[in-house]
């Protein structure tokens, strides 16, 4: 498990993010890397980064986040976490401190918008489940195959615990989607597997769900050949890639090694059949895939619009 490292934060903790479908809305990370150590994370390629097996925790983000909220004119509606960590990561410090913004926030009447691939602690459950209206959730999934699962999300929570935490999460009124991101493309992406992935999605009450195939960075290539240790997955896996092209992201304006516009269409052309045979709204994550998709892929959720605020980032001081 990864070593956790206590650190002061200096800068904000509201800040503003580069995605398309996250510049209205403020976001946080609690932590520099994550404990779950996925193999195709993008921010392993950040500077910030730590490193494998390690997280930086910044212990003051409460006390930061209480201060800055003092100092705003208006409050935001509502924030997200986290665009380069996950807010319930198999970490004690790390969970004790989400629990203790979540309340805070709360009490603020703010809302919460989150993506998580982590197993959240019951007395965090039902802090979400006391305040409904003031929750969204997407929950990634990428397969219902136990071992893949762990070959790419080492850490994460187990498929059938975040099937069972998106069943509960519907059930007691929270908004909450699937989020297949990323689809590896040979591995999770044949009409079969899709159909199962999306009858487990349907069983638990899903209605709308999110997706993008993988994209890779070097940091992600270099971690992929280290980690993945059954060769023909791997084989399978980047041998989709030999024909792959630089593709310009609506992210940290910057670019990516893509499938080909024509390959990614083939794939989603299978995920949109297997969701509509379960009667799934699904997005295509336009940040990702500006040339084939547009619009938003709601990973930080829909809100109601109060007055005329059309921003929630808004700096106020």
């Amino acid at each position: 498990m990864a070593t956790v490292i206590q650190a002061e934060r200096r800068s904000a903790v509201l800040t503003p993010s580069s995605l398309a479908c996250l510049s209205h809305m403020p976001t946080i990370n609690l932590t520099s890397g994550c404990a779950h150590g996925c193999l195709y994370c993008y921010t392993r390629g950040y500077s910030t980064h730590p490193g494998e097996d390690k997280v930086v925790l910044y212990r003051n983000t409460l006390e930061k986040l209480q201060n800055e909220l003092a100092r705003k004119r208006a409050k935001p509606q509502a924030v997200y976490f986290s665009p380069s960590s996950d807010l319930f990561q198999p970490l004690p410090e790390v969970l004790a401190l989400s629990h203790r913004i979540l309340r805070f926030l709360f009490s603020r009447g703010i809302g919460v918008a989150f993506l998580s691939k982590g197993h959240i602690p019951d007395k965090t459950m039902s802090l979400l489940l006391n305040h409904t209206d003031e929750v969204r959730a997407q929950v990634g999934i990428i397969t219902l195959d136990e071992n893949l699962q762990r070959m790419f999300e080492p850490n994460a929570a187990s498929t059938g615990v975040r099937l069972e935490q998106i069943a509960k999460l519907i059930a007691g009124g929270i908004a909450t989607e699937a989020r297949l991101d990323p689809i590896l493309p040979g591995i999770t992406d044949t009409p079969d597997t899709l159909r199962g992935l999306f009858a487990a999605l349907s069983k638990v009450g899903v209605k709308r769900a999110a997706a993008s195939v993988l994209f890779l960075r070097p940091s992600v290539l270099e971690s992929l050949k280290r980690n993945v240790h059954n060769e023909e997955v791997l084989l399978k896996l980047l041998g989709f890639y030999k024909d792959a092209r630089r593709l310009a992201i609506h992210a940290e304006h910057s670019s990516v090694t893509a499938l080909p516009r024509a390959t990614r269409n083939e794939i989603y052309t299978r995920v949109r059949n297997a969701a509509e045979e379960h009667m799934i709204e699904l997005f295509i994550c336009a940040c990702k895939n500006p040339d084939i998709a547009h619009g938003a892929c709601n990973i930080s959720g829909t809100w109601p619009r109060h007055g005329t605020q059309r921003n929630l980032f808004d700096q106020g001081d």
